[in-house]
């Protein structure tokens, strides 16, 4: 169930009456309540889930999902107690689904700093906006025209800088975000119907451990179902992109323009050299490097250096640069008479 903080729970409907409005054909289990969303691995028996590649069939015939939106095909490898939705585009069927079940809370009323505020120790600067049931710590500065959406939790001691947006996050102690950082914002996440690309609603949330520093304008988006989490005394330089679904370790260092796609994983210690790029569902070990202008398309061991595009050990790289460099200099022009 999404966080209700941050997310309003509507009305439960009837696996009928989500095909209905979702362009789906009911397989069976017409008449049962589905309240929410969830993926096929962390879903109840109250909880609609999809599958959208069959690679994860065996994810769909483990599930505990009350009911599945599943393709023609794969109807048979559904459990035999759940309601099954037939349709074509799964994940587009379910995205819809999410929208009739689930919608954020929007920052519709502005609370006063002293609802906020732990103590008196919280310095709040002209014309921040708060949120209703948001929380700041004790010692924790935001500073002017910052905008904190409903139901943040924030840390002791943290600083928030100047025209900072946070929402749907939970914030640590000490953390720092500085000028123009975005935090929450909706991941990028989308999928192919009959009329075009649609969005998928992103559920999750951003969890930033204590002491996590985050630079000028960087962004750092909620999870679209699980959480974003960025580990304790993480530092994040200017302009860094961290897609949804990331979980970024401890003690990391991101140069500027480092841009990490979703569902990225990495160790304690990491490196990440300036405009480093990671392609999705990539696991880098603990203590890992990837050098600057790295482009990483397959995981990286622990310990390991990477440079290059597509990035490969930096051993490798060099000693593939150092050939090119000999054979480009070993083809001279020919001389003209």
């Amino acid at each position: 169930m999404p966080d209700t903080r941050f997310f309003q729970t509507l009305s439960p409907l009837t696996v009928a009456e989500l095909a209905a409005q979702i362009g789906g054909e009911v397989e069976r289990g017409g008449d049962r309540t589905i309240a929410s969303v969830a993926p096929l691995s962390s879903a109840d028996g109250g909880a609609i889930a999809f599958l959208g590649d069959r690679k994860f069939v065996a994810a769909l015939a483990g599930t505990r999902a009350g009911c599945v939106i599943v393709p023609a095909e794969a109807v048979a490898s559904a459990p035999a107690e759940a309601a099954v939705i037939i349709s074509r585009t799964p994940q587009a069927s379910w995205a819809m689904a999410s929208a009739l079940l689930h919608r954020p809370v929007t920052l519709d009323r502005a609370i006063q700093a002293s609802e906020a505020a732990e103590d008196d120790s919280v310095v709040i600067e002209p014309g921040v906006v708060l949120g209703e049931g948001v929380r700041i710590g004790r010692g924790t500065r935001i500073c002017a025209n910052t905008v904190i959406g409903p139901g943040v939790q924030i840390g002791r001691d943290c600083v928030i800088g100047s025209n900072v947006t946070v929402g749907f996050a939970l914030i640590g102690d000490r953390v720092k975000l500085y000028a123009g950082a975005r935090i929450g914002e909706a991941g990028f996440g989308a999928t192919g119907t009959a009329a075009g690309a649609m969005d998928i609603p992103q559920l999750g949330r951003v969890i930033l451990q204590d002491g996590v520093t985050v630079g000028a304008n960087s962004c750092i988006d909620r999870g679209a179902y699980d959480d974003t989490v960025i580990g304790e005394n993480t530092k994040i330089d200017n302009l860094v992109m961290v897609g949804h679904n990331c979980v970024i370790g401890r003690n990391n260092l991101m140069a500027a323009n480092t841009g990490i796609s979703g569902s990225v994983t990495s160790g304690d210690n990491v490196i990440f050299g300036g405009k480093a790029g990671i392609g999705d569902h990539i696991t880098i070990g603990e203590g890992a490097r990837v050098a600057a202008g790295a482009g990483v398309l397959a995981n990286i061991p622990a310990g390991e250096t990477w440079s290059g595009y597509p990035a490969r050990p930096i051993r490798q790289f060099l000693r593939e640069t150092i050939w090119l460099a000999k054979q480009a200099s070993s083809k001279k022009a020919p001389k003209e008479s």
